[in-house]
């Protein structure tokens, strides 16, 4: 199955994509790989938002929840850039940034809602990827999360 078809099975409403500020975009691609800038989580689907700290403000399930909706978020950065996720060839690197109270230390099982949802919609020969999930004092916005990908194009 596409991704794309997969996008609709799960029911997964992509918001319109990050569209990046002044000297910025909301991604870069060059050669065969596309770099996104940093996201944080979409709305859910409810319009409400996350923000806060994971371990105060937030339950660990929120900030899986917070790194799931941030995964939709790249999910239509790609798509704008790309025109189709079907053009994904490969997940190759998530950089995933936990905003987290002093000593939270499950920042794995946080990005993992990310981790997740990019399995579920590429499987897992495309989907799988190397990931770093670290702990932050704080991030903009007050996100819970801030991810980055790198993935592989045709």
């Amino acid at each position: 199955m596409s991704a794309e078809a997969r996008i609709a099975e799960l029911g997964l409403d992509l918001h319109p994509a990050v569209t990046g500020s002044r000297n910025r975009v909301g991604a870069v691609r060059t050669g065969n790989l596309v770099y996104t800038s940093g996201h944080g989580p979409a709305k859910r689907a409810d319009g409400s938002t996350l923000s806060g700290k994971i371990g105060r403000d937030l339950t660990p399930e929120e900030g899986n929840e917070s790194a799931r909706l941030t995964g939709q978020a790249l999910l239509a950065t790609l798509r704008a850039e790309l025109g189709s996720l079907d053009r994904v060839r490969r997940v190759v690197k998530v950089l995933g940034m936990v905003n987290c109270a002093p000593g939270f230390i499950a920042t794995s099982a946080v990005i993992d809602g990310c981790s997740d949802l990019l399995v579920d919609v590429f499987g897992e020969a495309i989907g799988r990827h190397s990931r770093s999930a670290v702990g932050v004092a704080e991030l903009p916005l007050d996100f819970p999360v801030e991810i980055e990908l790198i993935v592989e194009v045709d």
